[in-house]
């Protein structure tokens, strides 16, 4: 009696698992089915002579053996033969070469079954798990999720989703200044599921150009009706972002659209980006008006374009080349990222000024990282930087003070010799 309670309780156990692991009716009985005949094949050889019938209604299941009648002597294999006088014992009639069909309990198979019967269950019913979370969240690619953060680590962060399930939020995917305490709620995108050995992780981001743009979908509603078409992103995480915008009717300002009255929409994103700033502008396949309104607040004087190496010279007033080099050099690189064109920034020479020299061609002379960290600046010809305090070179530059010495020496023989 007790083995048979044993037996039983299996099926209470799978129909726990059943309701918590949300796994169908179908593929229950399926799974059941699998794990009887897995054991059975291990103690026997083969579980082709066995039916496996389960009543997920009832909660109970039925084994049956079938086995050929022969005679005594000739009984060989107990479990796919039966001897004439035992099946004489079940019924009269049978005969040598018929078929007997009789009821297995299987508690009776021993301690040592049932125990393997739960291993195989759990085995299976966690490779089932896996299978759903996988296709679950392989779908959920590229959309935004909300969960709860459950544990932090220095290099991750691990959040339970509303059905428990793990996920993580690695460090390198997280904004710098984000901050998070356990139990908090945090919103990230999905930017992929590793699936290695069957074993999947689900890996968040909160950096991904993705994820911003997911969020202007859900503020903007002209995006999310297709009226508005976001054509590129560029990101710098936490510190400043470019999105280009583009209005399928001549009615809808794209940009006011996305930004909203008084700010009223893009502030959420900022927000939620930790301020990040946000610079949004309309779209254009003009390359030239593109790298120009990409370079916004500066306001450019002329571009060169050497479209084959994807390149910009642009010429810029003197008081706007600091605005569009922009704070850290953030504004020439992400007008770069969202463009597509390597930009190099040069200031408008002025016709008294007709002698001075661009940097650039001093690259014979000068090594091109210190051209490159002096321009970085805003200085981009030789009388701008000899006309610029030593002190603030040195600082801002980064440079040593024998380097920048050389560059002043370098250049003021120049216009020496002339």
């Amino acid at each position: 009696m007790a083995k048979k309670q044993e037996t039983i309780s299996l099926i209470d156990t799978f129909s726990e698992f059943k309701e918590l692991k949300n796994i169908d009716r179908t593929t229950m009985v399926s799974v059941l089915e699998e794990s009887f005949r897995s054991v059975i094949a291990k103690m026997f050889g083969t579980d082709e002579n066995y039916d496996v019938i389960v009543n997920p209604d009832k909660g109970d299941f039925e084994i049956w053996r079938n086995r050929e009648v022969v005679a005594d002597e000739d009984l060989q294999d107990p479990n796919q033969e039966i001897a004439l006088s035992e099946a004489l014992r079940i019924d009269a009639s049978y005969e040598v070469g018929e078929e007997v069909t009789d009821e297995v309990n299987f508690a009776s198979f021993g301690r040592r079954a049932i125990l393997n019967l739960r291993q195989t269950l759990a085995s299976k019913i966690l490779e089932l798990e896996k299978d759903s979370l996988y296709n679950k969240y392989i779908d959920k690619v590229g959309t935004v999720v909300s969960a709860e953060v459950y544990q932090i680590w220095k290099k991750e962060m691990l959040l339970l989703d509303d059905e428990g399930n793990e996920l993580l939020l690695p460090k390198n995917e997280q904004i710098p200044s984000d901050f998070y305490r356990k139990g908090e709620s945090a919103r990230a995108v999905v930017a992929r599921v590793d699936n290695k050995n069957n074993n999947p992780k689900i890996i968040l981001s909160r950096t991904s150009p993705v994820f911003l743009q997911r969020l202007f979908e859900m503020e903007v509603p002209e995006i999310n009706d297709g009226l508005i078409t976001i054509k590129k992103i560029a990101r710098i995480p936490g510190e400043r972002a470019k999105i280009a915008v583009e209005s399928y009717d001549d009615r809808i300002d794209p940009v006011g659209a996305c930004v909203g009255v008084k700010g009223s929409r893009i502030h959420g994103i900022v927000r939620e980006l930790r301020n990040e700033n946000i610079d949004v502008i309309n779209y254009t396949n003009n390359i030239k008006l593109f790298i120009q309104r990409a370079l916004s607040p500066a306001k450019v004087s002329s571009i060169n374009l050497d479209e084959e190496n994807r390149k910009a010279e642009v010429y810029l007033r003197p008081e706007e080349v600091s605005l569009a080099i922009g704070k850290g050099g953030l504004n020439i690189k992400l007008a770069s990222m969202l463009t597509e064109y390597t930009i190099d920034v040069f200031r408008e020479i002025d016709a008294q000024d007709e002698e001075d020299i661009y940097l650039d061609e001093f690259r014979d002379e000068i090594d091109g990282w210190v051209i490159d960290a002096i321009k970085a600046i805003g200085l981009d010809t030789a009388k701008a930087v000899l006309g610029a305090p030593r002190k603030l070179l040195v600082e801002k530059t980064d440079l040593e003070e024998e380097t920048v010495d050389e560059v002043l020496n370098i250049l003021s023989s120049e216009f020496e010799e002339e």
